[in-house]
């Protein structure tokens, strides 16, 4: 077996929506190097610095990197890996459906550039599909780490990866979290301003509902913060299996991981809603949102680029809600809305 690594050259704007499609098409691991996050980090940090020449290398464009198991036999694995999403009609809503578990190398490369094509209907995804290669186990298994550091993600929250030592950040609760092959690391803005917004306005054993989880980070947030029953629930099987993991991993094996969709959740009576994922899928739920939600209940929701806010601001109001703050970073929105 060797690992084919797929490359991907995009905006900021479509980075999210691609690292989610190539969780769902299967792949076993992703590393993004985001250039805006770079710069961010040493024009708002006082203790970073990067001279002219490292500044100017990362460029403008988001650069993506999948990776896909090939088999001896010249097929990659696709899909789901363990069961089936429980919803045969759920899996691929957005992205498509994979018919099958394996796919030759070179359908499984126009697989994601026709996903590609998709994504480029609602967003900006620049170049797109860079190129194919192929990397050895030991490459794959270890130099993508050094993408990932810990970070401080709200007031109270530090995110660390297994690898590194927690002691090394300062935080009232810190998080270990690996990415493994899920989306949401908590490095991209949509996730920090959800995390920030679930420090500020979640309530002691208020129940959580996260919606479209990943890797479980905003649910383990809100159960550190002092949630009660909290549910998280992702189309994606594989996200899920990579959320309960990363639940057990920090101590919240408690939170109820499933897949599904809104219609899919267990309550009507959440004190908060969180839906990192993005514009459309916002707009299109929203009507649903307030028969979901407690008297004087929350719905936080990101994953919102600018270009599309009037659509979703249109989708919150006409739902019979009010957005009581709004939250900008970089060209991404978050807004935190009530019933009324």
């Amino acid at each position: 077996m060797r690992w084919a690594e797929i490359t991907i050259r995009t905006t900021e704007e479509a980075s999210e929506a691609i690292s989610e499609m190539l969780a769902q098409a299967g792949c076993d691991g992703i590393a993004v190097t985001d250039p805006y996050e770079f710069r961010n980090t040493v024009e708002n940090d006082p203790l970073s610095y990067a001279d002219d020449g490292t500044y100017n290398s990362y460029g403008t464009d988001v650069v993506i990197k999948s990776y896909f198991a090939e088999l001896d036999d010249g097929f990659v694995r696709m899909g789901a890996k363990n069961e089936e999403f429980l919803n045969p009609e759920g899996i691929g809503t957005i992205y498509g459906n994979i018919s099958g578990k394996t796919m030759k190398t070179e359908d499984a490369v126009e697989f994601i550039k026709a996903r590609l094509a998709d994504i480029g209907e609602f967003l900006p995804v620049g170049q797109g599909f860079e190129g194919l290669k192929y990397v050895k186990d030991e490459d794959w298994a270890n130099n993508w780490k050094k993408y990932y550091k810990e970070f401080k993600i709200s007031d109270r929250v530090a995110v660390c990866p297994s690898w590194l030592d927690p002691d090394s950040i300062e935080a009232e609760h810190k998080i270990i979290l690996d990415p493994g092959s899920a989306f949401g690391t908590g490095t991209h803005e949509t996730t920090s301003m959800c995390a920030k917004l679930i420090d500020k306005y979640l309530k002691k054993d208020g129940t959580v509902l996260d919606l479209g989880t990943g890797s479980g980070i905003l649910a383990i947030i809100a159960k550190k913060l002092g949630s009660g029953i909290t549910e998280a629930i992702d189309i994606d099987k594989l996200a899920v299996d990579v959320a309960q993991e990363n639940c057990g991993i920090n101590g919240c094996g408690d939170i109820e991981c499933h897949t599904g969709e809104l219609k899919d959740a267990k309550r009507n009576d959440y004190d908060v809603i969180v839906a990192n994922i993005i514009a459309d899928i916002i707009a299109a739920i929203a009507k649903d949102i307030p028969e979901r939600l407690a008297d004087g209940g929350l719905f936080i929701c990101s994953g919102i680029i600018n270009t599309k806010k009037d659509k979703v601001e249109k989708a919150i109001f006409d739902a019979g809600m009010t957005i009581i703050e709004s939250k900008t970073d970089n060209d991404w929105m978050a807004y935190v809305c009530r019933i009324g």
